[in-house]
């Protein structure tokens, strides 16, 4: 079998070293699941038991890359952690790039599937094919930041190429949006797997490997590589990720009126500016980075300070969703102060968009009087104050006054507030809304609405590359769109049946990703380097399988369902593919002023997406005849 290692490590942590397994799947499972986030859904629906605790030992965590992961080609570095996510109590799913995922494949293994609990802290060593439980008591409970616990577990290992992933203090303390960072400076950020991680009592996974895959036509991977590598100056948005990173989108955002500020309230936030991809090179970056193999290299590394506190390089640099959520969501337009922000963050280990965004609900209520100095500890919570922002967010790293009730997430948070804080919510499914404003961006509100961990930016494409061509000009997307059967192109910041199919069918695409464990700044139906045909060829090119596009889309189909199945056994269906009150309401300022979603234009969206999908209008659950179709009539 060419592309993986053919191997998957199985550990029960309740049963410490009795408790490794390796398990040598047959091709077919390989060939049907891929990789991913699907492979790990796999595991999640057969070991975990319906209504398990997400923080008890039933919970299982996985870590899964695909067949193309280590290959020599931009893009293909990317890992997929999948539990029950203890901000829902539904499906979690989160990915990470850097050079962690090439080097778990070198270590010999396609994924880990982690079960039970530690009786005492412990971490996971793997190398060339050989798993170790090793005791963790020394970095446990000592806030100790993921750079110093990074740097020690090194040392002892005598290992200073391993590559590491971890919680950070955060999740020990029991922050429910806890991330799982990936060489102190990524992160597996959404959904909470943090937590679950340290729930199990396991503090970190470090691998080292020589074992590289066998591809079968290394020739072929090659040429796509140069192609692509070539293709970068003529291609503006990913030209756009090399020079400025992901913060290049600040200006557009802003200019088209999908910059969330004031916690929703406006998609125009006046000091873009300064917030923007080119105010940061020209500023407080000190060099570009990349993951494993990759030529785009659109990580931002900066080095600052902000009141004395130094910003280290060590923990590489804001980028467009980090700069956004302590940013323009909390009307803050200080580099210094947002770029010390995302250290506290990788170096406690928490998610940036959840975080920044909880802050930014604080600020909300605090401007709307419904809390005050009283419940803040003497903070003025106000908008645009880099000073307040950072102390509540010290204070929810720690648990510590307001920031306890803040570090359950915004949506328990305002339950346990009450005064009607539910109004300023920008939740759907536990989960807080990222930079992406479903009002401008329409086919957006289907997506958050159905996509089963909650609103993600990343789970379909935009619709303002589905723009129509006025005369005179050209959409350079409308190509690569039309392969995946999207050739009626619909004008922006309006939903009809044309822009769910949209939607939805760039949906499975960008789940084939996540399933193949592939970058979308790199691989993509619209913008990216890669388009679909490129897909294909990379798939063939990998495993020697005979693969289509139709099968591409659906290997991502599948994982969806899997997804929806898996929220349906706890459940849970159309009841809670919901937005937020808050979106319902008009912006104010900017392209968007006076925008709202109407609440039965996602009421009729849910409709056809679900006819699309092949799920029951009355549930939103897979039917049947839709799992039976895609070979999913076990899961029950």
């Amino acid at each position: 079998m060419h592309g993986f290692a053919g191997k998957i490590l199985h550990v029960d942590l309740t049963r410490g070293p009795q408790g490794i397994s390796i398990e040598q799947p047959e091709e077919a499972f390989y060939r049907k699941y891929w990789g991913g986030s699907a492979m790990g859904l796999y595991y999640l629906l057969k070991q975990t038991p319906a209504h398990a605790d997400p923080l008890g030992p039933e919970n299982t965590l996985s870590f899964f890359v695909s067949g193309s992961t280590g290959a020599s080609i931009s893009g293909q570095s990317r890992a997929n952690a999948t539990a029950k996510s203890p901000l829902s109590g539904l499906v979690g799913d989160a990915q990470t790039g850097g050079f962690w995922p090439a080097e778990l494949k070198f270590s010999g293994f396609d994924g880990i599937v982690i079960t039970g609990k530690s009786p005492k802290p412990v971490y996971l060593w793997i190398k060339d094919g050989q798993p170790e439980l090793r005791d963790a008591a020394h970095l446990w409970g000592t806030d100790l930041s993921t750079g110093e616990t990074e740097k020690k577990i090194k040392a002892e290992l005598g290992e200073p190429k391993a590559e590491v992933i971890q919680i950070g203090a955060a999740g020990e303390k029991g922050v429910r949006f806890a991330a799982i960072m990936n060489m102190s400076n990524r992160a597996f950020g959404r959904t909470g797997l943090g937590l679950v991680m340290a729930s199990k009592n396991l503090k970190a996974i470090v691998v080292r490997g020589t074992q590289k895959p066998e591809f079968a036509d290394k020739t072929a991977i090659a040429e796509l590589n140069r192609s692509g590598t070539k293709e970068i100056p003529n291609n503006g948005d990913v030209k756009g990720l090399q020079d400025y990173g992901t913060a290049s989108v600040v200006g557009f955002q802003n200019a088209i009126g999908t910059l969330p500020t004031f916690n929703y309230t406006s998609g125009y936030f006046e000091k873009a500016d300064d917030i923007s991809g080119e105010k940061l090179a020209d500023t407080i970056l000190k060099e570009n980075d990349t993951c494993f193999a990759c030529t785009v290299r659109c990580k931002r590394v900066v080095e600052t300070e902000y009141r004395g506190q130094k910003v280290m390089p060590f923990y590489g640099g804001p980028e467009y969703e980090t700069i956004s959520t302590f940013g323009s969501y909390c009307g803050i337009s200080d580099l210094n102060a947002i770029a010390l922000a995302h250290q506290i963050c990788s170096e406690w280990g928490v998610d940036t968009i959840a975080c920044g965004a909880t802050i930014a609900f604080a600020m909300d209520l605090y401007e709307n009087e419904v809390i005050n100095r009283d419940d803040t500890g003497g903070v003025e919570l106000k908008y645009g104050d880099a000073d307040a922002m950072l102390a509540l967010l010290n204070q929810i790293v720690r648990k510590e006054g307001l920031g306890a009730i803040l570090a359950e997430g915004s949506e328990r948070a305002a339950q346990t507030i009450g005064r009607g804080a539910e109004e300023y919510l920008i939740t759907v499914k536990g989960t807080e809304l990222p930079a992406h404003m479903p009002q401008v961006k329409r086919s957006l509100s289907v997506i958050y609405a159905v996509n089963p961990f909650g609103a993600d930016h990343q789970s379909s494409e935009h619709d303002p590359l589905y723009a129509p061509v006025k005369e005179g000009e050209s959409n350079l997307y409308l190509p690569r769109l039309a392969k995946l059967g999207l050739t009626e192109p619909q004008r922006g910041k309006v939903m009809n049946p044309a822009k769910v199919k949209f939607a939805f069918e760039t949906q499975k695409n960008y789940s084939f990703l996540d399933t193949a464990s592939l970058c979308q700044f790199v691989w993509g139906p619209a913008w990216t380097l890669y388009g679909p045909d490129e897909m294909v060829q990379l798939a063939k090119s990998v495993t020697g399988w005979d693969v289509t596009l139709e099968e591409v889309q659906q290997v991502g189909e599948r994982r969806i369902n899997m997804m929806r199945a898996f929220n349906a056994r706890e459940g849970v269906g159309r009841d809670k593919d919901t937005l937020p009150r808050k979106l319902f309401k008009p912006l104010k300022g900017g392209k968007s002023d006076g925008l709202f979603i109407p609440p039965d234009e996602i009421a009729a969206a849910l409709d056809t997406y679900y006819d699309l999908a092949g799920w029951d209008k009355s549930t939103g659950n897979p039917s049947q005849e839709k799992l039976q179709e895609l070979g999913l009539e076990w899961i029950s």
